[in-house]
């Protein structure tokens, strides 16, 4: 993950933004606006008075999904709440990491403030007391089809607040819902009509690793970015390639903004060949990687945007509506659009690390990398140097490419058959976190690769080169004698997951 810059407190008003998801996941601390609490509160005194006429209503005097026909007796209808929580918590596998679970529920209290949902302030309020107390519920990772929201996951995380389920405290320790209560003084709270249905309908896992993915991606593209540039130094590669007015002429920002930070990065270079070269043209996989990491970055856009989309939205279903007073039942659950989102993400990291493997590839072959050794070692026959590291590469890149593959096209009935069409979207959202970390060991690869050949054939690189450069070897040094290449990889990966290459080359252009 980027280097975390988190504000102490973030304050939901209805308004969020992925770094605000980010940064309560990391641990800041949440605050409510006033004004979303009375919106809040007006929207309860709606439902209560439309439940007052005996009007009949989804998931208050009816059963769900399938059993929507059923009819459920007044004084049963709290029950119903609680029931519904307990009968949904059915997910199985690993944890989630913490901050999707606080980030997913983060986004879950953002859409009740948008005041739709029908619950009182009192239950936003308890949601907030446990995060911001240390408590994360302990939610099994497999179990949503990411329509009718996130249903199973949801419950999983809002038990606690009933004093049921399972929590992790503020010490890591995993306890029972009514021991992590206690711990931060809290009582278990006593749902009401709707609030049970309001806490696990909606879209907010989903939302929360989109937003996570979105600030993550994004440093992972500047760092690319800048990794690209290191290995074309390497490589003594023609940087006019990257020319301004060369991407003019194709109206793309986001392959004009991956040419201006490969330029920007090799500013200063005495490696580069500019115009008038002997060398007219590198390989694709040099020349065409602003075009490459443009489309990435364009696909990195849609995703912001669809995300963006359900991190302000009310994703609930029935929803509660004023003047005219109403309750309409509706499908906003229906995570097509971010299963959508995802697909589209998981195809622009599969390319990126399908390029990012090729220019490994050139780096080490002899046939391919000009002046430098074999495998990037003085001695090779008797050494292999980072022979195989580029195995681990193509390794990673085949898993890439498996994760590629589109889910919001597979939809399996559930429910009777009330609930025929999902989106499969938080498949697709876990899928897309594992594509995240393969990518980022397959620039990493390439960056250790790249400092590498760097000191093979010693010459000035462009100004901000020679500070990623300096960043990997103050935490790898070169290599003389093999060694396992496993270790050097696992310290240079924080250049990249730490934000170190992001920021440098943020430095760069600004």
């Amino acid at each position: 993950m980027p280097v975390d810059s988190s504000p102490a407190a973030v304050t939901l008003t209805g308004e969020l933004s992925a770094a605000d998801v980010t940064a309560i996941g990391a641990g800041a601390r949440i605050e409510l606006d006033p004004g979303a609490l009375r919106r809040v509160a007006a929207n309860r005194a709606t439902l209560e008075q439309i439940l007052s006429t005996g009007t009949a209503v989804y998931g208050i005097s009816t059963g769900f999904g399938a059993l929507v026909s059923n009819t459920v007796a007044p004084e049963l209808q709290r029950h119903l709440q609680v029931n519904l929580l307990r009968s949904h918590a059915a997910g199985t596998g690993a944890p989630l990491p913490p901050e999707v679970v606080r980030g997913a529920m983060a986004v879950r209290l953002n859409g009740l403030l948008l005041g739709h949902s029908g619950v009182r302030p009192l239950v936003i309020e308890r949601v907030v007391q446990l995060l911001n107390g240390g408590c994360v519920p302990h939610v099994p990772r497999t179990g949503s089809l990411g329509a009718s929201g996130d249903l199973a996951p949801s419950a999983h995380a809002f038990l606690p607040l009933l004093g049921e389920g399972r929590a992790y405290t503020a010490d890591g320790e995993l306890v029972d819902g009514a021991r992590a209560l206690a711990q931060i003084g809290l009582e278990p709270l006593a749902l009401e009509s709707k609030e049970g249905l309001a806490l696990i309908n909606g879209t907010h896992f989903m939302s929360a690793i989109g937003a996570l993915l979105s600030v993550r991606v994004a440093s992972l593209l500047d760092a690319v970015d800048l990794v690209t540039a290191a290995t074309i130094d390497a490589l003594r590669g023609n940087l006019a390639a990257f020319e301004a007015r060369v991407h003019r002429l194709r109206p793309l920002a986001g392959q004009a903004r991956a040419a201006a930070h490969i330029r920007a990065a090799l500013s200063g270079s005495s490696r580069t060949a500019g115009p008038g070269s002997a060398r007219l043209q590198d390989a694709y996989s040099l020349r065409c990687a602003a075009p490459v990491h443009g489309a990435a970055r364009e696909g990195h856009r849609f995703f912001d945007e669809l995300v963006g989309a359900d991190l302000n939205a009310v994703t609930d279903n029935p929803l509660v509506f004023e003047d005219p007073d109403e309750v309409i039942s509706a499908g906003n659950f229906h995570g097509q659009s971010l299963a959508l989102a995802f697909d589209t993400l998981r195809l622009t990291l599969a390319d990126l690390g399908s390029i990012s493997e090729r220019r490994t590839f050139r780096l080490l072959s002899p046939s391919l990398n000009g002046r430098l050794p074999a495998f990037l070692t003085r001695d090779a026959g008797a050494s292999s140097g980072y022979m195989v590291i580029q195995y681990t590469a193509a390794a990673l890149v085949a898993e890439l490419r498996a994760l590629a593959q589109p889910v919001s096209i597979d939809s399996i009935s559930t429910s009777d058959n009330q609930e025929d069409h999902v989106s499969m979207g938080m498949t697709a959202a876990m899928m897309a976190l594992e594509a995240a970390e393969r990518l980022e060991k397959v620039v990493a690869i390439e960056l250790l690769c790249a400092c590498q050949a760097l000191d093979c054939d010693p010459g000035a690189p462009g100004g901000p080169v020679g500070r990623l450069h300096a960043a990997v070897r103050s935490r790898v040094a070169m290599l003389g004698e093999d060694r396992p290449p496993a270790d050097d990889l696992d310290g240079v990966l924080p250049v990249i997951t730490g934000g170190v290459a992001a920021a440098i080359m943020r430095e760069a252009v600004e």
